[in-house]
């Protein structure tokens, strides 16, 4: 029987994929409370820069700001789904906190993905090379990659250069785009592609799934906000600054 979305992993193990990733941003959600939203200092002068330049009214600012906060807690969230996408295809498996993200059962294959091609600086460039190079000195057939899911271009390439002002190169050491690495893993040329196509659908039928499922409380901060402003009677963004600042100087008479 054909497969409903792709034809590399089953329908049952892609909804699972999707499942796994819509209960990590309820997390994210759920965890951002005003404790949490503050934890990393909220910084006001830019808030104010924005809502006066870009002609945002105070409260759409701070939704805007919550929801870059919970972005940021997605996107690690995001290669997970990569990884267990293409943990899903046969004769690979997910790494599980191993050292590696994907590996082929039959050791010829390690790899370590990454959503986007600039989430490292040098010193994390360095040491993944390493990493790999250690998996190809030890397993002589395999071959070891640094997928970019997320690349400027398509491509496989044997990783050499400069790193640290250091030169590095392994005869089994690659650098490759998502669209490839899908292809190599699936041997299906467009294998990417139909992820890209497939996934609304697939994303749709997981929600009817949960249609009746009880509801989902997100986040709490600017509700907790709103509460202590109608108490104080200050602007949104006057209250988020007295809250993460009023031990500066002068910042208490707000």
């Amino acid at each position: 029987m054909k497969n409903k979305y792709v034809d590399f992993i089953s329908d049952q193990h892609f909804l699972e994929c999707v499942a796994n990733l819509h209960k990590a941003y309820t997390k994210a959600k759920n965890n951002l409370t005003k404790r949490n939203f503050y934890s990393n200092k909220v910084d006001t002068i830019k808030l104010t820069f924005d809502s006066k330049f870009n002609e945002i009214d105070e409260e759409s600012l701070i939704k805007g700001e919550i929801l870059r906060q919970i972005d940021k807690s997605i996107n690690n969230s995001i290669g997970t789904f990569h990884e267990q996408i293409l943990g899903g295809i046969k004769g690979f498996e997910v790494g599980k906190l191993s050292g590696f993200d994907i590996k082929a059962n039959d050791d010829t294959l390690f790899a370590d993905i990454k959503n986007k091609h600039n989430t490292m600086n040098s010193s994390s460039a360095e040491a993944l090379f390493q990493k790999l190079a250690r998996y190809a000195d030890t397993y002589k057939k395999a071959k070891c990659y640094w997928v970019q899911i997320l690349a400027k271009n398509s491509f496989c390439n044997l990783w050499h250069g400069e790193i640290n002002g250091k030169e590095y190169s392994h005869s089994r050491v690659y650098k490759i785009s998502g669209d490839q690495f899908y292809a190599l893993l699936s041997g299906q040329e467009d294998a990417f592609f139909q992820l890209y196509k497939k996934l609304p659908l697939a994303v749709n039928d997981y929600l009817k799934s949960i249609e009746n499922s009880s509801a989902i409380t997100e986040n709490s901060a600017l509700e907790e906000i709103n509460e202590e402003i109608k108490k104080t009677q200050r602007t949104v963004l006057n209250q988020i600054t007295f809250e993460n600042y009023s031990f500066y100087l002068g910042f208490d008479k707000l």
